[in-house]
């Protein structure tokens, strides 16, 4: 009765109607039977009873005898309730899952074409440019998400002079890893209209779509960088790498920072400069001049984002009249088909 109850019939008029009109019928057939059964004993002639050679069944009386007909009645109501056109209720519920909010950024400035040979990350690229090693990284990391227990929630950002959304959170590790083969493209990368780094962009845009989210205020959110941490910003314009990293620090949004290439001769761009940047946000900076370094960052980064997220689910409307429907056919079909085969019920009331 629950699972009736949670259903929604958007033709339960026409069911009614239908009610009406075969309840009428089935009064007026027997009305009229009624009838021509009275005028034929009226003038009816009395003969001896036919010898029935049927062997009797002694087990079940009367209920045995009407058995097809009880299975033609049960079939009524399913009919009914398909003919109502029944689907499931518009749902929605809380529930966690191991994972977290990621989201993905990859520098697609000018300074990532620099060569940094992959035979593994980067294979079938056009080129040695580190854009393609640090797209295969990030590839790498969603598949290794893939092959564990996580269901993460993971968007996608491009970024060099400013910084652009290419997926939003979402739970389809498939979409993305569509969407990093179609920004791993030569010629989208030739057509890529902003060359310079500033990491805090993306910082930002990446905060805002926490917040568009409403995921601002949950736990489990993460960043991953990969980049060459060539920030224009901290070269040009004096900015520290805490600055570039404030916003993420202010959400309390871990970064995981896997910086690719070469050493930076310059103070303002080194290692300990983003390392302790990093480390304020609460995540962790790995500095990758190989392929088997980024490999041992991405791994780890994985082994670290664990714990559960809660998300809401909802439930879409669906049809489930075929159940209804074949439940009706089988108890009519059985009726019929006992009706014809087994000798003790033969006869209707």
């Amino acid at each position: 009765m629950d699972a009736l109850n949670n259903l929604q019939f958007p033709e339960s008029q026409a069911a009614r109607l239908t009610i009406l009109v075969l309840t009428g019928l089935a009064l007026a057939a027997l009305l009229f039977r009624a009838v021509v059964r009275d005028r034929r004993r009226a003038g009816g002639i009395g003969l001896p009873a036919v010898v029935d050679w049927t062997p009797a069944f002694r087990g079940g009386g009367a209920f045995v005898r009407h058995g097809a007909l009880i299975l033609a009645l049960a079939g009524i109501p399913f009919f009914f309730i398909a003919l109502a056109d029944p689907h499931t209720v518009f749902r929605s519920r809380e529930t966690s899952y191991p994972g977290r909010r990621i989201s993905l950024m990859i520098d697609a400035s000018s300074s990532m074409l620099s060569p940094l040979p992959s035979t593994r990350l980067a294979k079938g690229a056009p080129n040695d440019a580190a854009f393609f090693t640090t797209v295969g990284a990030a590839r790498y990391f969603v598949e290794l998400r893939m092959g564990g227990k996580y269901r993460d929630l993971v968007s996608l950002i491009e970024f060099g002079d400013d910084a652009y959304v290419i997926t939003p959170f979402t739970s389809d590790y498939e979409n993305i890893l569509l969407s990093m083969s179609l920004i791993g493209d030569w010629s989208e990368l030739m057509a890529f209209p902003d060359q310079g780094t500033m990491i805090a962009k993306a910082i930002d845009q990446g905060v805002g779509l926490f917040k568009a989210f409403d995921f601002i205020e949950a736990s489990g959110n993460v960043m991953v960088i990969f980049s060459d941490g060539m920030d224009a910003e901290v070269l040009q314009d004096g900015r520290t790498g805490f600055d570039v990293l404030r916003e993420a620090t202010a959400a309390r949004i871990p970064v995981y920072f896997v910086r690719v290439g070469g050493v930076s001769s310059d103070d303002r761009l080194s290692d300990a400069m983003w390392r302790s940047a990093v480390a304020r946000t609460g995540g962790r900076f790995y500095s990758a001049a190989d392929e088997a370094t980024i490999v041992r960052a991405v791994r780890e980064i994985d082994d670290e984002a664990t714990g559960r997220i809660a998300m809401r689910e909802y439930s879409t409307r669906r049809p489930v009249f075929s159940g209804f429907a074949i439940a009706a056919g089988a108890l009519w079909s059985l009726a019929l088909a006992l009706r014809f085969t087994v000798p003790w019920l033969q006869r209707f009331p």
